[in-house]
């Protein structure tokens, strides 16, 4: 066997390690087109990208001879050197997990050897004449311009969202706007590495406040606000002369996800409830109380609404007897605990939170798609609010804590709720796209059991008592969310 076919083969083995590294960890486990920071990396991972689909299309079916392997031998060194400026950024911009790690040191190893075995080509490929010549290798050569045309699109899309990313850049500038107190004060923190509350606590940050992060992930949470923030992995860590004003606890799993058996149920309980259990212990035994807690929990707490029911739900709504409204319950009831040693506590639930992050990217995909249309009966509720209203109206809490009761509970939505079909078809005019194409909900109850209520039923909620307060919402409508986020 000819080192050449040798170096294609392993070629292949290269191709289906990067579409593994790019769809499993750049695009499911770190969502680095959602991630400012990572505004770099992902235009490195464009150009190498545009690259590799050159290499993988060009050497699939043909022999650089004359002075294209002098071509060959300049692009190989162009990709070497953006591999290893790639390995510098992202050691400064992210902690990477394990399996990423372990997936990019093959992936070296496994470029390398490729690399190698058709550098070693290269004299003879020099000393013949100039020409592309058309050497085929048979299925592999089939399987090696498809993954060139895979590379390709995934380049374009990193392009893409490299280019988005600086723009959004200059609009997390307008975070530092957010006051949340005029002096400089304690501030613990839970689920400060999720979606919220990296944004909350930058925001935290930008206004001078002093921030301690409580992390399940503590060398995670280091290196995502650069040290600037205390961290640590359990409330046991926290002495009781500890002085802590205010707490914010956003802490707890992602609901939608893995079918909610028995034991999944308790995850997500011990994850709200567990924790937040911990945090009021601590308060027990604390020398100084915090000031205020402000506790997040979800409108799921209101259980379901039928399709069709035009009510609107306020802050005095009834809850449910159903597994998602007694979660929040148990959650809210956990926090209300704190209340009980004179800690002001306001329960914050919240609807579906809109941003670079989170639910939003899901949403979209279909839409983006062309695939964007009624999803069930389409009439189900979808109660929303921007991330930045969400900062803006925990900031808005903390300043007006004075005039708060010793416990009361806010709903954090915007005043314009929308139907399911009625998101798709704004999504879909913001992003100029189609939107008729309808998904039966029979699959995802197939699939999701009672999980699927989170996406088939709805609850039509209202801010009530934060519009009693006088809050007003920069993005009250759904278009103007949409623009300013996509």
């Amino acid at each position: 066997m000819n080192t050449h076919l040798i170096a294609l083969q392993l070629m292949a083995a290269q191709g289906l390690l990067g579409a593994f590294d790019t769809l499993y960890h750049h695009e499911l486990t770190e969502a680095l087109p959602q991630r400012a920071s990572a505004h770099t990396e992902l235009g490195i991972h464009a150009t190498r990208a545009l690259i590799y689909s050159l290499l993988f299309i060009g050497l699939s079916a043909w022999a650089w001879h004359g002075a294209w392997a002098i071509v060959l031998l300049l692009v190989f060194g162009i990709e070497i050197i953006l591999t290893l400026w790639d390995f510098v950024i992202e050691d400064q911009t992210r902690l990477l997990p394990a399996t990423e790690r372990v997936t990019h040191t093959i992936l070296a190893i496994n470029g390398g050897a490729f690399i190698t075995l058709l550098i070693l080509n290269t004299p003879e490929w020099f000393a013949s004449p100039t020409q592309m010549l058309w050497q085929p290798q048979g299925w592999l050569s089939v399987f090696l311009a498809l993954c060139g045309l895979g590379v390709g699109i995934s380049g374009i899309r990193d392009g893409l969202a490299a280019l988005r990313l600086g723009k959004l850049a200059e609009k997390e500038k307008h975070l530092s706007t957010i006051h949340f107190s005029d002096k400089s004060e304690q501030v613990l923190v839970t689920g400060a590495t999720g979606f919220i509350g990296t944004l909350l606590v930058k925001a935290l940050l930008a206004d001078g406040q002093q921030v301690t992060v409580l992390s399940r992930k503590p060398r995670q949470a280091c290196w995502k606000f650069d040290g600037r923030v205390r961290v640590i992995a359990s409330m046991q860590e926290l002495p009781a002369n500890q002085h802590v004003d205010v707490i914010i606890n956003l802490a707890g799993e992602r609901i939608l996800g893995w079918r909610w058996s028995e034991k999944r149920k308790a995850e997500l309980r011990q994850s709200r409830a567990g924790l937040t259990k911990q945090i009021t212990e601590w308060i027990a035994r604390a020398e100084s109380k915090p000031r205020l807690l402000l506790a997040a929990s979800a409108i799921g707490y209101y259980g379901i609404q039928a399709p069709g029911d035009e009510r609107e739900l306020s802050e005095s709504a009834v809850p449910q007897s159903i597994f998602m409204s007694e979660l929040c319950q148990e959650w809210e009831h956990a926090n209300q605990a704190a209340s009980t040693y004179g800690v002001k506590v306001a329960r914050m639930r919240l609807g579906v939170v809109l941003g670079q992050q989170g639910a939003l990217g899901m949403m979209l995909l279909p839409i983006k798609l062309g695939l964007g249309g009624a999803l069930g009966s389409g009439k189900q509720w979808q109660s929303w609010i921007h991330v930045h209203d969400v900062l803006r109206g925990i900031a808005h809490l903390w300043q007006h804590e004075a005039s708060l009761p010793l416990d009361s509970a806010y709903n954090f939505t915007t005043p314009g709720a929308v139907t399911q079909k009625q998101f798709s078809s704004i999504a879909a005019s913001v992003l100029r796209r189609p939107s008729f194409f309808p998904t039966p909900g029979w699959p995802m109850r197939l699939m999701l059991g009672e999980q699927a209520d989170l996406l088939l039923e709805g609850q039509r909620v209202v801010p009530a008592k934060l519009a009693e307060d006088g809050f007003v919402f920069d993005y009250p409508d759904l278009r103007s969310a949409l623009i300013n986020l996509v």
